[in-house]
């Protein structure tokens, strides 16, 4: 069980209120906004793997919510979390959904965002994967061993506390950068020992590729995933992030009471078996909550053992990377 309690809708959207008033954002009911005069299109970052966001653009909910107010919604497809990242540093999008990890790198480079709210740990969605056949049992087995995974991605943290734990230092391993599709074609073809990936591709691949689990991220990290906005557009309109997040969280409980049918929806647009989908939506929480301390403590452990690997070129404060609270 989750050590974060479940949260209701109402609750969160009290907490992103909250939020959005100590920064001296303006904040209406819930019910009722007006459209920040700023604001005629809000550009959302989304993955194919980042269910939430998906379902919310094939419904149309937030094109139907953000009409009446003038703002347009325009959707952009990344390949993963440090690519969307980019989109938003350069000033491509306003908004996403990304794992823990690349804030982190994010942060580092410059990017002026702020974190806007997280989903509660996701441990079983990412794992580590082997052949079959492979004499590799544990996680200290990994020494020396080639591991595809996507840098800057959460299984990048993920990988580095699990060698940690087992005692393999990060310098002991041959690290392989691929997006997930080059690392499954890599993986099933032997060109890599392991692969360190999320769902729904992990699911995918242990039901249809030579692939056992080594270790999923139980005990070894929260695997949290992070909903990003720009920093000037999360300052100018606060009641449009407070919308999205309302809509974000009625689909999280729609997709919690509905998990084969959402994994019906999902399918021809992930392109996956919806069986291997309704796993991996059963490995996420699809419960938010507003960013707190805690979480950016959490932030900050990866950003400074990341400093210290020198996978990031500088030290930084997560707490930096969230709206101010009101003096």
């Amino acid at each position: 069980m989750s050590r974060h309690p479940l949260l209701t809708r109402r609750a969160f959207i009290a907490g992103v209120g909250a939020s959005l008033a100590a920064a001296a954002l303006p904040v209406v009911s819930t019910s009722v906004f007006a459209a920040d005069s700023h604001a005629k299109e809000f550009r959302i970052g989304y993955q194919k793997a980042a269910n939430t966001l998906v379902l919310l653009k094939a419904h149309g909910t937030l094109e139907k919510q953000l009409a009446p107010l003038g703002i347009t919604v325009k959707w952009t497809e990344f390949p993963a979390g440090p690519q969307l990242l980019e989109g938003l540093n350069v000033g491509a999008i306003d908004f996403g959904y990304v794992g823990e990890a690349p804030p982190v790198f994010a942060q580092a480079a410059g990017a002026n965002f702020v974190y806007t709210a997280y989903e509660i740990p996701t441990p079983h969605a990412e794992g580590i994967l082997v052949h079959q056949d492979a004499p590799i049992k544990t996680v200290a087995d990994l020494k020396g061993k080639k591991i595809a995974f996507n840098k800057g991605s959460d299984v990048h943290w993920f990988l580095v506390a699990a060698l940690q734990k087992s005692g393999v230092k990060y310098s002991d391993i041959q690290p392989v950068f691929l997006a997930p599709a080059d690392a499954r074609a890599a993986f099933e073809r032997g060109a890599i020992d392991a692969w360190a990936i999320w769902d729904p591709f992990l699911e995918a691949a242990k039901r249809q590729s030579n692939a056992r689990l080594l270790a999923d991220a139980e005990g070894i990290v929260s695997h949290h995933q992070f909903f990003l906005s720009a920093r000037p557009f999360a300052e100018k309109n606060g009641e449009v992030i407070a919308i999205v997040m309302d809509a974000v969280s009625k689909e999280g409980e729609w997709i919690r009471g509905h998990y084969s049918e959402a994994a019906a929806q999902l399918a021809p647009i992930q392109g996956l078996d919806a069986g291997v989908i309704e796993a991996g939506l059963r490995h996420y929480a699809h419960v938010y909550k507003p960013i707190d301390a805690t979480v950016l403590a959490e932030q900050q452990r990866i950003a400074d053992t990341f400093s210290d690997l020198r996978i990031i070129p500088t030290k930084i404060v997560t707490k930096d990377a969230a709206l101010p609270a009101k003096a």
